[in-house]
């Protein structure tokens, strides 16, 4: 990597020198002896040259000096005017010259950014572990994406199944509902029907001779809670007194209250008793 840069550098100081010299030699060999002018060219030269290499071995030892930068810059300045004046004092092929007048400060321009990469250069084991760590950090990068793709994966598969789940519970819902809805329609109708209570009756006149009970069908529709009341206010009865409260209630009316309305009405009047007990002397008086 180092001769990428500091070969076209050498080369184009080269290349600089050699025109500095050639147009110093041209241009003032008619003025004075071509001795003293090639005399002056290598001056321009050598002056380059050197503050060239102390920049150089400034560089190399990690130091850096600015009256030396500023002479060497000086030197690529001056040889600069020198050509771009020759190019100037000619007449023929003047685009020519001056096309080329620009070398010693290109040169100039290489050697420093030579000099900065070499300041930003490391060696080949802090590249190692340079990418090495990138590639630790690009793995890493790749297995948390992958995490990521699969928590999502997992996460839209649950969801899925909890919403299939879902409707799966709300199709049968509505399926019982509407089966009870049917039920309870049909027990409406036989409950309202006229020949319900007659059907019924002639059903149970063999089995209970002499007793014409009321028969309802239960209803659906909301129930009234009935407030309960503590045992020392509401003391068990008897069997007997049981018996004959809930025959008072049952013939209250005309005709004879079912057991649904006695229930309702002996719990109504604050009397305490269990729902078998309860059953079982209506079944008694009745």
């Amino acid at each position: 990597m180092r001769a990428k840069t500091v070969l076209p550098a050498v080369a184009m100081t080269a290349v600089s020198m050699v025109l500095t010299l050639a147009v110093v030699v041209m241009w003032l060999g008619a003025a004075m002896p071509w001795l003293v002018a090639l005399v002056v060219g290598l001056g321009i030269d050598g002056g380059w040259l050197a503050t060239l290499a102390y920049e150089r071995r400034l560089a190399a030892q990690g130091d850096h000096n600015r009256t030396v930068t500023a002479v060497g810059w000086s030197f690529g300045v001056l040889a600069t005017a020198v050509l771009v004046a020759h190019a100037l004092s000619v007449e023929h092929s003047a685009g020519a010259w001056l096309a080329v007048a620009w070398l010693p400060l290109a040169a100039k321009a290489l050697w420093l950014v030579h000099g900065m990469w070499e300041r930003t250069a490391l060696t080949p084991v802090a590249l190692d572990a340079i990418r090495g760590i990138q590639q630790e950090a690009r793995d890493e990068a790749a297995v948390a994406r992958a995490r990521l793709r699969a928590e999502a994966a997992t996460e839209e598969t649950r969801l899925t199944a909890v919403t299939e789940a879902g409707a799966r519970v709300a199709r049968v819902q509505a399926r019982t509902a509407q089966t009870l809805s049917s039920a309870w329609s049909t027990l409406e109708t036989a409950r309202q029907g006229e020949d319900t209570g007659r059907a019924l009756t002639s059903v149970t006149t063999r089995v209970t001779p002499g007793v014409t009970p009321r028969w309802e069908l239960p209803v659906w529709g909301p129930t009234e809670p009935v407030a309960g009341r503590s045992l020392e206010a509401a003391p068990a009865l008897t069997d007997d007194a049981l018996d004959v409260i809930v025959d008072d209630i049952r013939t209250s009316e005309t005709p004879a209250l079912s057991y649904r309305e006695m229930a309702a009405r002996f719990r109504a009047a604050g009397h305490s008793a269990s729902e078998v007990r309860l059953r079982a002397a209506w079944k008694r008086v009745a």
